[in-house]
């Protein structure tokens, strides 16, 4: 009986360690830098939101949609060719998927916008949250580190990007990356979250590419 309860006990304590593991890496913080500032001689450049957009791409066990997200606004610092700093908001109620038509389509959109009513918080709730922020807090070797808030909650996240400086003109091409949306709150469906679901869940993970179009103010 000792035996068995000794058993028991040490069964329970591996449990709950390795529980308590994966929450912590799955919930770890991540520190958030200062902002980056540019220098007096750092040239701005607007962003073109018409010629700029963020691709996003979700996936659930049945099906993965993707679509886009508009710029709201944003500039750029370059100097020697290079940026320093910057930031750029993003229009959330700009959330637009290009894989469904007509009612599925629009279904998706209000549910991922938070526009169904009792539905707001399961993603991103734009109603209240209207606009997310990036704001750039180093740059080196094409790794962009930045600060990226959504729905008041903010956290680090880097991704690789090639930048082009021509004239007047400069171009941001990111590398898809991707980013854990419960970090931001987003929590419907999460198996990280949420217990119990089967294969009714949806994958953390969104898969991001960020494309910028800058000129010369």
């Amino acid at each position: 009986m000792k035996s068995n309860f000794l058993k028991i006990t040490l069964l329970a304590f591996i449990t709950v360690g390795a529980m308590s593991c994966k929450n912590n890496e799955k919930n770890a913080d991540v520190e958030v830098a200062e902002a980056a500032e540019a220098t007096e001689t750092a040239v701005a450049y607007t962003v073109d939101t018409a010629a700029s957009t963020i691709k996003w791409e979700g996936k659930k066990p049945t099906a993965t949609h993707h679509g886009t997200i508009s710029l709201a606004d944003g500039t750029l610092f370059v100097n020697n060719g290079e940026i320093e700093a910057g930031d750029f908001t993003i229009d959330m109620k700009s959330i637009k998927v290009e894989d469904l038509e007509g009612e599925s389509k629009a279904n998706l959109e209000a549910h991922l916008m938070g526009t169904v009513e009792g539905k707001e918080g399961d993603f991103f709730n734009t109603n209240k949250y209207p606009t997310a922020k990036f704001e750039l807090t180093g740059m080196e070797n094409n790794m962009v580190k930045g600060n990226l808030t959504i729905k008041d909650k903010t956290n680090a996240v880097a991704f690789p990007a090639k930048v082009a400086v021509d004239g007047d003109k400069i171009t941001f091409t990111s590398e898809s990356f991707e980013i854990d949306r419960t970090k931001w709150g987003a929590n419907f469906g999460s198996k990280s979250v949420f217990d119990n679901l089967g294969d009714k869940f949806v994958h953390d993970e969104i898969k991001l590419t960020v494309t910028l179009t800058a000129t010369k103010k």
